[in-house]
């Protein structure tokens, strides 16, 4: 852990981190329980809209060369329509909201502290942006029962909740992917986390 290097990205400087960020989305996300059979093309169509976005922020943490993670934020403003309607439909003011993309690390570097570090560096990158006040992020729903769900496995909600993030249940986005499972793109249901920005 001693080698590893962070680096805050912002807008058009995240331009020359895309691949390296796609390769890292397709390999975390390709567990359970995003179960994402990921495509790079798609992947850069995905990351423009932070390059696009010019208070959007990329915290990278690099293990010599490479990318060993890695999380995303920009203004809710910003984003697709899939994650706006909903709060703006729950009465939010989506000009007052930040959206906190993906947390991403691999295996081998989890548990040192690098996953409270994501937290903070997108919620004091929120602070200094602008006059948002709330912070919010989706989760997956994924049944109990799921056929590739591993065994002990453990959703992050406790986590979250210690951060000080309520999961909203009356509040959802649909978002199409492919899973690794199936051989087509299927809706999936992904639950609103949100907090108060103080």
């Amino acid at each position: 852990m001693a080698q590893l290097t962070t680096k805050r990205c912002s807008a058009g400087e995240i331009q020359a981190h895309v691949d390296e960020l796609a390769a890292l989305r397709i390999r975390v996300f390709r567990d359970f329980p995003y179960l994402y059979d990921g495509d790079l093309d798609y992947e850069r169509e995905y990351l423009a809209t932070y390059v696009n976005s010019p208070r959007s922020l990329a915290f990278l943490v690099h293990d010599g060369d490479r990318l060993v993670g890695a999380t995303t934020a920009l203004p809710l403003a910003d984003e697709e329509a899939a994650f706006k309607a909903p709060l703006a439909e729950a009465g939010f003011d989506v000009d007052r909201v930040f959206y906190f993309g993906e947390s991403l690390l691999l295996g081998d570097y989890r548990g040192h502290g690098l996953g409270h570090r994501f937290f903070d560096e997108r919620e004091a990158w929120a602070r200094q942006a602008g006059d948002f006040s709330h912070a919010c992020f989706c989760a997956v729903e994924r049944p109990q029962d799921h056929p590739l769900r591993p065994p002990g496995y453990e959703p992050l909600d406790a986590f979250w909740q210690r951060r000080g993030f309520a999961r909203r249940d009356d509040i959802g986005a649909i978002y199409r992917w492919q899973d690794i499972d199936q051989g087509r793109e299927t809706d999936k249901r992904l639950v609103f986390w949100i907090r108060a920005l103080d």
